[in-house]
């Protein structure tokens, strides 16, 4: 995810990888770019714990933890390389999902769609106004204050059933089947403090 497989071993083999978008954020941001995949690590390892535990709904496919994986990934980024540079990240993207759709490639286990997509555009600018540049924040603080902004209905979730269907904005089930192939559909985005029926 965001651009964890940027630098390490063979820094020019993973460029390599990357998607278009985020290829020419690193280009144009090649010093920021360290601390950018330094930071999605932090951010991946983080979400992966808080998945685990009650804090959250345990869902990172359109649920409070994805929300709460790219709040967190701008204003941890917002701290280290400025709102700019991270708001720019973040739309390389959600760039590259759309890319992923095209190709219909998997992220986080599901095809990017429209919804997925203004979902974590309105939660990244969330997690923008959580921070400021150079003032670093303590982690576990940061954590509590993205997590209790969620918990608040600050950010955004794709409304679900208990059962982690998807529901239009009526409250009826979307069939599987009438997603498939569509980058626009009738999920339907609610406040992050939604309870599932």
């Amino acid at each position: 995810m965001m651009i964890t497989n940027c630098f390490g071993q063979s820094n020019y083999a993973k460029f390599k990888k990357l998607s278009t978008p985020k290829k020419w954020w690193v280009a144009l941001h090649p010093f920021k770019a360290k601390k950018a995949y330094l930071i999605s690590i932090e951010v991946n390892r983080i979400s992966d714990s808080i998945k685990k535990t009650k804090l959250l709904d345990g869902d990172h496919a359109g649920g409070q933890v994805d929300a709460f994986r790219h709040a967190y990934w701008m204003a941890r980024l917002k701290e280290e390389i400025g709102a700019s540079a991270a708001r720019s990240l973040g739309k390389a993207h959600e760039k590259e999902n759309y890319l992923m759709y095209k190709k219909r490639k998997l992220e986080e286990g599901l095809v990017p769609d429209e919804i997925s997509s203004e979902m974590d555009l309105f939660n990244n600018e969330v997690g923008l106004s959580l921070t400021s540049k150079g003032n670093k924040t303590p982690r576990e603080g940061l954590i509590y204050r993205v997590i209790n902004a969620i918990l608040a209905g600050e950010m955004k979730v794709i409304k679900k059933d208990e059962k982690g269907s998807f529901l239009t904005c009526d409250g009826n089930k979307i069939t599987a089947e009438s997603l498939k192939g569509k980058w626009k559909n009738n999920k339907c985005l609610v406040p992050s403090n939604y309870k599932k029926p």
